[in-house]
C-alpha cells in the first residue's frame, strides 16, 4: 500500500489516530462525576458543582517540566515526566488553597513514538487519579524537522476552584512572629536542571547511567525522580484547621503557602508575602538530600546562588500562625511527609533571606 504524502512528509496521522484510540482506557482512572462527554472533541467539558461553594473562584496554572527532559531522553524513560508535569501544576494553584478539578496536556514531537506517548500518558494519568483530577483533553502535535530526533516538549494546564473566602491570601494575614515550616522535596522536582546538568556532565563528567555512591543511585536515577504532589497534604490540612463550613471569623491558623520553584527561596516566598514583611529562612534546619549537599560541594556555585536555583531539599513552604506551628507541623509529619521549622517571619520590606 502506497505511503500517504503527509505520512511520507513526517506526519503519520493514521499512526496517531491508533495511538490515541488507546486513550479511554487510559484515562479512565482519571474521570470524575462532573465531567461530560469523551476525551477527544474540540474541547474538554467539565459542569462546576456550583452547590457546593458560596462563592467559587477558578484558579488556573500553565506550565511545563524544563530541561528536566534531557534527563528522560538521555535515560529513554518517560513514565515520570507526565507526573512531573501534573504535580507541579498542582502545587502551583494549592498554594491558594484551591483543589484540582482537570487538567489539559500538550506535547509536541518531531516522530510520534507510541510507547514514548503512551509512557507519558500513563504518567499523567497515574498522577491525575493520584490528585483527584479530571484529565479531559489535551493535544498532541507531530512537527517533522522542529524537533531533534527523540526529543519532545510536554506543557500541562490546570483548573481548580476555592472558596472565595477561605482563598489563602498571605499578603493581607501573614504578619511578623509568624512560623515558616517547610515540607520535604524528593530533589530537585522540575527546576535548576540546566545549571545541575552544567554540574554533574560537564564539570564532573559524568554520565546519566553513573553510579554515585553518596546518592546510592545512578544521577540519571536520581535527577528523575518524580516532583511531589503536596495538594492531597495541603486539603486535609486545611479541611484540619480551617473547617470548612463554619463561618471564617478571624485569622486562620494556615496564612500563606509557597511553592519552592525556580527562583528557590529567594524569589518564591516574596510572591506571597506583605510589603512590610521578610522572611528569614535559617540554613541547616532541615535535613538536606545528598544531591543537594553534592551540587553545594562539587558545583563551585555561590551558596546564596543556590538557595535561588534549587529547593534544597524543601518543595513547599507553610507560614502559620506562631500558637499553631508545632499542631501543623505534627499533622503534616502524621500525613507521613518529612517537615520542619526552617524560618521565621519579620518586620522588612517584602523580602526573603537565607540565614
Amino acid at each position: 500500500m502506497k505511503q500517504k504524502a503527509y505520512a511520507a512528509a513526517g506526519v503519520d496521522i493514521d499512526l496517531g489516530n491508533r495511538v490515541k484510540a488507546t486513550l479511554p482506557q487510559l484515562l479512565a482512572s482519571t474521570h470524575r462525576r462532573e465531567v461530560l462527554g469523551k476525551v477527544g472533541g474540540f474541547g474538554g467539558l467539565f459542569a462546576l458543582d456550583t452547590k457546593k461553594y458560596r462563592q467559587p473562584v477558578l484558579v488556573s496554572s500553565a506550565d511545563g517540566v524544563g530541561t528536566k527532559l534531557k534527563i528522560a531522553f538521555a535515560m529513554d524513560r518517560h513514565d515520570t515526566i507526565g507526573q512531573d508535569l501534573v504535580n507541579h501544576c498542582v502545587n502551583d494553584i494549592a498554594v491558594l488553597g484551591a483543589e484540582p478539578l482537570f487538567f489539559l496536556d500538550y506535547l509536541g514531537t518531531g516522530k510520534l513514538e507510541p510507547h514514548v506517548f503512551t509512557e507519558i500518558l500513563k504518567g499523567f494519568a497515574k498522577a491525575c487519579a493520584e490528585n483527584n483530577c479530571a484529565l479531559i483533553g489535551g493535544e498532541t502535535a507531530q512537527m517533522p524537522g522542529f524537533y531533534q530526533p527523540g526529543e519532545y516538549d510536554v506543557s500541562g494546564t490546570i483548573v481548580g476552584v476555592v472558596e472565595k473566602a477561605r482563598m489563602l491570601n498571605g499578603q493581607k494575614t501573614v504578619k511578623a512572629g509568624d512560623v515558616v515550616l517547610g515540607i520535604a522535596s524528593s530533589g530537585l522536582h522540575t527546576n535548576g536542571y540546566s545549571l545541575a546538568r552544567k554540574i554533574f556532565f560537564e564539570q564532573l563528567k559524568l554520565k546519566p547511567t553513573s553510579r554515585v555512591a553518596e546518592l546510592g543511585n545512578t544521577i540519571g536515577d536520581e535527577l528523575l525522580k518524580v516532583h511531589v504532589s503536596y495538594g492531597p497534604l495541603v486539603q486535609r490540612l486545611l479541611k484540619r484547621f480551617h473547617k470548612p463550613g463554619a463561618a471564617v471569623t478571624g485569622p486562620l491558623p494556615i496564612k500563606a503557602l509557597a511553592h519552592i520553584t525556580g527562583g528557590g527561596f529567594i524569589d518564591n516566598i516574596p510572591r506571597v508575602l506583605p510589603a512590610k514583611c521578610d522572611v528569614v529562612i535559617r540554613k541547616g534546619s532541615w535535613e538536606m538530600l545528598p544531591i543537594f549537599q553534592m551540587l553545594a560541594a562539587k558545583g563551585g556555585v555561590p551558596e546564596g546562588e543556590l538557595y535561588q536555583v534549587f529547593n534544597m531539599g524543601v518543595g513547599m513552604v507553610i507560614i502559620v500562625a506562631a500558637d499553631k506551628a508545632d499542631s501543623v507541623l505534627k499533622a503534616i509529619q502524621a500525613e507521613k511527609h518529612a517537615a520542619w521549622v526552617i524560618g521565621g517571619v519579620v518586620k522588612g520590606t517584602g523580602k526573603s533571606r537565607v540565614e
